[in-house]
């Protein structure tokens, strides 16, 4: 084989090469236009939950936060509304904030995705560390910071719960949240009606191995670098990244 041959075969196997690793990547984190997310770094992000103000008064919306962060000082660059809640605006099950038990969890059946079995837990410890596990797993112990109780789980253990069909017509808008394998938290909403089963497959594709349904319709995201500017709703646990407004 002369020299411009080798060359030749260098260079299909090189582009050869790299095809299939871009291939490969596409696999493992496929792109989804239907879902928007964003992810947070606890260790290094001022990471909250959020239901009451200091007089007591619930929150309740995205612009109220913004609103309460800036009297702190504080920049809203992300927010999300957490679990579900009641008529009340009150937390429906689990809620922990800044290390105190504001409601028990909740391990009762019943009907609606609440209490679609398995539901789950997403909290935060006091060294920053965040995860998600089921209900039945969650401990306590005096060292989680925030937590936040919801359902079904999207994810266990990398395994689609098992009540979710593939090509299913129950669509809605959806958010949840998931943690990645470096330890980062993965949230996201869809900007399009899907289903369970792909909501599910999103946060898979991404890498969780567990991640949590949080809410539906009601559902809204504030994200500015991504020009998701939803500062509406009316919630009970909002979940948001802040930084200090620099003077």
């Amino acid at each position: 084989m002369n020299l411009n041959n080798k060359l030749s075969l260098s260079l299909i196997i090189l582009i050869l090469s790299i095809v299939g690793f871009v291939s490969c990547s596409a696999n493992r984190n496929p792109a989804d236009d239907r879902i928007i997310s964003y992810v947070a770094d606890p260790c290094s992000q001022d990471l909250a939950f959020y239901w009451r103000d200091d007089s007591g008064k619930i929150i309740r919306s995205i612009q109220n936060l913004k609103t309460y962060a800036e009297t702190k000082d504080k920049k809203l660059i992300f927010a999300m509304n957490g679990g579900m809640f009641d008529s009340l605006y009150t937390p429906q099950g689990l809620y922990i904030e800044d290390c105190l038990q504001l409601i028990p969890l909740d391990t009762a059946s019943g009907s609606g995705n609440f209490y679609m079995k398995p539901n789950g837990v997403f909290y935060i410890t006091t060294e920053n560390k965040a995860a998600v596990c089921k209900t039945e797993n969650f401990e306590n112990g005096g060292q989680v910071k925030y937590a936040t109780q919801s359902g079904p789980m999207l994810l266990t253990g990398g395994q689609i719960h098992p009540q979710f069909k593939e090509g299913s017509s129950n669509v809605h808008i959806r958010n949840g949240v998931g943690v990645l394998p470096d330890g980062k938290v993965l949230f996201a909403i869809s900007v399009t009606k899907v289903n369970l089963y792909d909501f599910a497959a999103y946060f898979r594709s991404q890498g969780c191995t567990d991640a949590l349904y949080l809410d539906g319709f009601v559902s809204r995201m504030y994200l500015p670098e991504k020009n998701r500017m939803q500062i509406d709703g009316k919630f009970g646990v909002i979940i948001a990244v802040t930084e200090d407004i620099k003077k």
